[in-house]
């Protein structure tokens, strides 16, 4: 006898197969999900790795911020050292100098004359004084124009003895302290010894 099956096997076959789609499916979302999480936790730890090197990279940064700061501070004291030191240099170089011009200025002086005020700024003098006559002031500055230690006189001002109450003439001249190179270094050099 012929067995028929009259079992609705068709649909259980389409069941069986939504079962395994279904199955098939949940295992593709938990896969899929698993390594979204998987992928995010990687990214996440790169991002916390890269904010440690961050971190690290800002505190170095810091320390040298630091370390230049004190080297410019110690440029600028150095800086301030060697210009502190020039000027000592210009002062030992020009010692000399001021006791020359001073000698000078006696020196040049002709008799019938006086000097009143010298006013001494940089190189140049402002020299202020008084005179028997105009013809002492063009011998006074005679005498500074052929001085090794002073030159240049420029007459500003001369009042004659009419013009005075004092008798004497009153004068006002500029004139320039001239530098010898020669004679100041080797007495600077000398003093140094």
């Amino acid at each position: 006898m012929a067995r028929i099956n009259l079992l609705p096997w068709r649909e259980e076959l389409r069941k069986r197969r939504k079962r395994e789609f279904g199955v098939a499916t949940a295992v593709a979302v938990i896969l899929t999900v698993c390594a979204m999480v998987g992928v995010h936790a990687l990214i996440a730890l790169f991002i916390d790795h890269q904010q440690e090197r961050n971190s690290y990279l800002k505190q170095e940064i810091a320390t040298l911020d630091g370390i230049l700061k004190e080297i410019k501070d110690l440029e600028k004291t150095r800086e301030n050292l060697l210009a502190r030191m020039e000027i000592i240099q210009q002062l030992q170089h020009s010692r000399p100098e001021i006791v020359h011009m001073f000698d000078e200025l006696v020196a040049t002086i002709p008799e019938g004359m006086y000097l009143i005020k010298v006013d001494h700024r940089g190189r140049n003098l402002a020299i202020s004084g008084r005179a028997e006559s105009n013809a002492r002031v063009s011998s006074y500055m005679r005498n500074l124009e052929s001085s090794g230690w002073l030159g240049k006189p420029d007459l500003k001002v001369i009042e004659s003895k009419e013009k005075t109450t004092t008798g004497l003439s009153h004068f006002e001249l500029n004139a320039q302290q001239l530098a010898k190179v020669g004679e100041g270094a080797g007495k600077v050099e000398g003093a140094k010894r």
